[in-house]
């Protein structure tokens, strides 16, 4: 086991005390909004003396993934394990599909696009499916609601953005309806303006006060327009569907399920990837043409992760993914408890104190923000202890 030193990233939605609460550090004033436990080779965490993760598993992939995954996956570890805590609303975005990647980074790097380019889409040639389990309240937007529901929501608002979008949808109460109102908002050529923008949240102000049919609609809706004024991802919302995470609760976001993440404490496990196509709430580079050709559209609930429970302690969260999973073992002392999982996994102790042993290599203790890598090679985990522990690793 070789303890990990994690990639920070300071964005500007970022909190200020929520990470460096996790990880014991004296906050700055600065946000932080990411810590990236992982091996993307744009952040790898690093090995405490000093060696990044990636390079570390390329030195030896056999050792370090096991040779199963070293042949599924190549040298490279499946999965990115983050925390990730939001004081303000993410970006409106989507992640590609993995025959999207390859194609689109493929095609920015024939272009001759400097990977570190602010215009770059593509930064690696990965799909990006995610789950996010929840450390606090979490509150976010994923996937889109019956059309016929949104159109509902868009009665009584008497403006014209309102008006459009629900003439869009009554016309075609389907899929491709929504593809329609969602590109009318977003694309060049027929965004609405930034005052109408305005008067579709006054609207929406002015309905949450006379008594609203969908209050958390409204309340999204201004939440959105006072945090990126005029932008009009602040409508979309209508069309999306609401989702609050209560802390231990999990979900689970497909590519090109269209989302945004508004705020709260994660932990979120994704496919080793940090490809984006964003189209608002953002200063990041935009590119609408290429998240409407990416997005899915057909209405779906939110994808709920439950958990099966393994050696009592334990809950294990099972995506619909072959890169990755996520365990989270809450110990007591009351002795040793078997910690499931196999080949390459990334450990973070997220409460308390965990004494954690390998089968073969020895035994490291990690104390509230500490995390650690445990190659293949170093076989079953047991570990002992008063803490939760959240396990990543590969199904």
């Amino acid at each position: 086991m070789y303890r990990l030193t994690p990639a920070t990233q300071r964005y500007a939605w970022g909190s200020t005390t929520a990470i460096q609460d996790v990880l014991r550090t004296v906050p700055d004033g600065l946000p932080l909004a990411e810590a990236w436990f992982g091996a993307h080779p744009s952040a790898p965490a690093q090995i405490v003396d000093g060696v990044a993760l990636d390079a570390f598993i390329a030195a030896d992939p056999t050792y370090a993934l096991g040779e199963g995954v070293a042949t599924r996956f190549g040298a490279h570890l499946p999965y990115l394990l983050k925390l990730i805590a939001a004081d303000a609303p993410l970006s409106l975005q989507v992640h590609p599909d993995i025959e999207r990647a390859r194609a689109g980074f493929a095609a920015e790097e024939a272009a001759g696009i400097p990977l570190g380019a602010a215009e770059r889409n593509y930064k690696d040639c990965n799909h990006k499916p995610e789950l996010v389990y929840a450390l606090t309240r979490f509150d976010a937007m994923v996937g889109f609601r019956a059309p016929r529901r949104a159109a509902e929501l868009l009665t009584g608002l008497d403006v014209p953005l309102a008006a459009r979008l629900q003439e869009i949808l009554v016309a075609d109460p389907t899929s491709a309806g929504v593809r329609a109102a969602f590109s009318w908002l977003l694309a060049a050529e027929t965004r609405p303006s930034a005052a109408d923008v305005d008067a579709f949240a006054a609207a929406c102000a002015r309905r949450l006060e006379d008594g609203s049919p969908s209050p958390r609609t409204d309340r999204t809706v201004m939440r959105l327009a006072a945090a990126y004024p005029g932008d009009p991802g602040a409508a979309t919302s209508v069309l999306l569907n609401p989702v609050t995470l209560r802390p231990g609760e999990a979900l689970f976001v497909p590519a090109g399920a269209v989302h945004a993440y508004l705020g709260g404490l994660a932990v979120e496990i994704m496919a080793n990837s940090d490809n984006v196509l964003r189209a608002g709430f953002t200063g990041k580079h935009i590119d609408t043409d290429e998240l409407l050709a990416t997005l899915d559209t057909v209405a779906a609930p939110p994808i709920r992760i439950a958990p099966e429970r393994v050696f009592t302690s334990t809950e294990i969260f099972y995506a619909p993914v072959d890169d990755f999973e996520l365990s989270v073992t809450r110990l007591t002392d009351e002795g040793t408890t078997r910690i499931p999982g196999r080949g390459p996994r990334v450990i973070v102790c997220i409460e308390g104190e965990v004494e954690v042993h390998g089968e073969f290599d020895g035994t490291l203790v990690l104390e509230r923000g500490q995390a650690a890598f445990v190659p293949a090679a170093d076989g079953p985990l047991t570990a002992r202890g008063d803490g939760v522990l959240v396990q990543a690793d590969v199904p």
